[in-house]
């Protein structure tokens, strides 16, 4: 069991340890379904959606893997999701 005291692994700490889990398959799944619900509306409008979604309910930590996981590729991410990431970088900032 991790020490509470001490700060979590860096990914290059934790990779191929069986006992990590990484949150990214959740936020992947989680985004795609905002994603997926805003998906009938035109597609600018869509992604604006999608990002007020992940600013409004969405730790910081979550957007901040979310967006690591873009920057990496995106692999397996909705469009609108990405597009979603790339609109809260640039108006966070």
């Amino acid at each position: 069991m991790p020490d509470p005291s001490e700060p979590p692994p860096s990914s290059s700490e934790i990779a191929g340890k069986a006992e990590y889990r990484s949150p990214v398959p959740d936020l992947i799944r989680m985004a795609n379904q905002i994603a997926a619900n805003f998906a009938h509306h035109p597609a600018d409008q869509a992604a604006r959606e999608v990002a007020a979604h992940l600013t409004a309910f969405w730790t910081l930590k979550m957007r901040s893997e979310l967006e690591e996981w873009v920057e990496a590729g995106g692999e397996e991410l909705h469009p609108l999701a990405i597009e979603a990431v790339r609109i809260s970088n640039h108006t966070s900032t």
